[in-house]
């Protein structure tokens, strides 16, 4: 059955197999688990599927300036769908890391919601138990579609019509075979994805989940929301909804605590706290499939995480100080470097062969992005002195022996350590460069080079050294990662090129 998600041949009854084993693999569980949606408990095992399973870092990684050439003598591996993402080339195929995968995903996480609602609304409409779940299954379908149409479509830009094609927004179940879908406009998805948001959240109040970091609670719609208004240029929601993350405002113990728990770790131990769902920064986690952080994946690749990014986190920040980090060289191989941010878990399909899938639990919302996204409104909204304290605050956990005389964010700070004289100008420079620090090889970056238009700059060293350089400019079509070929079959343009 071919489907808007390439039809990744998921059927109605195999989202509910994926389900009903909840955070578990649906292989190590009987076929009699296969059932329909009659009960509400059914339902709400349903939800687990409602968020995509692929990783979006490696395409948006390594699309961004977080990466580099790092030279063919010095790499060890020219794979794709790296080369291909770091020339801004159309990436075709579904595999891993690659942006049709996580196109795949997406939808499919989206039809788990759609069938959700419909069981919803068809049996449990008088259920007060069901409004939670009823919350969930709307802002989860409000993200997919939001990430979606940030990957694949032109960039929101504020007080513009944003009349450029969107991405198909699926509010139904499929019962065709191949149905035809419109991509709609950029900015008719962002009206449908704050309808769902804001019908959604208010239901998540009371809502009980067994692990609640693997679903949209209360809290994790707020965060979802403050990147969302923070897109559309809503600066007074932005505050209002990341402030909420953290109702007590104590985000200072609620962030990763680079300087406090996690800094006599080792490596390993790192990689596993950074992402555990008792920590207090995680807001969001789901279980993605991926190889990111494999040397044989992104870290030996040719184009990734290398010297210059290496010099980024190393240097004096515009606070006077470094942010601690905790990045490692792979297999004692410069400039091939990780910073150890996700544990790979590998599930073994077959353990006589040595076969199976690799995993890693992914962040998608913390307390450390709400809290600079609090402090982006702030500046837009010129209450820089409030911006300021939230750079403070997460200043505080990334540098080690931190002390307030000594690195308190001040205007005149950023402006000399910038060169720049305009107050707003220079700590934005100061919160932006934070962002990219505090996140690398996490995705986030990209977000913010679409929403300030950042040109990218990527280098290029050829055989007898000599360095060149390309540009991706605001405007470039290949800021859009393509669709997959296979969505023109339900009547889907592709991006042009």
């Amino acid at each position: 059955m071919k489907r808007i998600y390439n039809i990744l041949k998921i059927s109605y009854m195999t989202l509910i197999v994926l389900a009903l084993v909840s955070c578990e693999k649906f292989l190590e569980h009987d076929p009699d688990m296969r059932t329909d949606l009659s009960s509400l408990d059914n339902v709400a095992k349903l939800l687990v599927s409602a968020y995509p399973a692929q990783e979006y870092v490696t395409f948006a990684e390594a699309a961004s300036d977080n990466v580099e050439d790092k030279s063919a003598a010095l790499s060890r591996n020219n794979d794709e769908p790296y080369n291909d993402l770091y020339f801004w080339r159309a990436v075709q195929g579904t595999s891993n890391g690659m942006p049709g995968r996580y196109w795949n995903a997406a939808y499919a996480a989206i039809a788990a919601a759609n069938h959700a609602l419909e069981a919803l609304e068809n049996n449990y409409y008088d259920d007060p138990k069901a409004k939670a779940y009823k919350g969930e299954a709307l802002v989860a379908r409000a993200y997919a579609h939001f990430m979606l149409v940030t990957f694949f479509s032109k960039a929101y830009e504020i007080d513009k019509p944003n009349d450029a094609p969107g991405i198909p927004y699926v509010t139904e179940p499929e019962t065709e075979a191949i149905k035809q879908y419109s991509r709609g406009t950029v900015q008719s998805v962002y009206e449908q994805i704050e309808k769902d948001l804001t019908d959604g959240l208010p239901l998540l109040s009371g809502g009980q989940w067994v692990v609640p970091k693997y679903h949209f609670t209360l809290q994790a719609a707020h965060a979802f929301a403050a990147r969302f208004y923070l897109f559309k240029g809503d600066w007074d929601k932005v505050i209002e909804h990341a402030s909420a993350v953290v109702p007590s405002n104590n985000f200072k113990d609620n962030l990763r605590q680079y300087n406090g728990s996690l800094y006599n770790l080792t490596y390993n131990e790192h990689r596993i706290e950074y992402t555990k769902a008792d920590k207090p920064w995680n807001v969001l986690l789901v279980n993605a499939y991926s190889v990111f952080q494999r040397s044989s994946g992104f870290g030996f690749n040719r184009y990734s995480f290398g010297e210059k990014n290496k010099i980024l986190l190393s240097k004096s920040t515009v606070f006077g100080a470094t942010f601690r980090n905790r990045y490692g060289i792979y297999s004692s191989s410069p400039p091939n470097y990780t910073l150890n941010k996700f544990e790979e878990y590998f599930y073994y399909t077959n353990v006589a062969a040595g076969t199976g899938l690799p995993y890693i639990m992914l962040p998608l919302f913390t307390t450390d992005e709400t809290l600079l996204n609090r402090a982006e409104a702030y500046i837009h909204n010129d209450m820089l002195q409030l911006a300021i304290t939230d750079l403070n605050t997460f200043a505080s956990t990334r540098i080690v022996n931190y002390n307030s005389s000594t690195h308190m964010l001040t205007i005149d700070k950023a402006k000399a350590y910038y060169n720049l004289s305009d107050d707003k100008e220079a700590i934005m420079a100061s919160l932006l460069e934070t962002k990219r620090i505090a996140f690398m090889q996490e995705g986030i970056r990209w977000f913010d080079i679409l929403r300030h238009r950042i040109t990218v700059e990527h280098n290029h060293i050829a055989s007898d050294g000599t360095e060149t350089f390309s540009y991706l400019h605001p405007d470039d079509n290949r800021r859009m990662f393509q669709l997959p070929e296979d969505a023109s079959i339900s009547g889907i343009e592709l991006n042009p090129r």
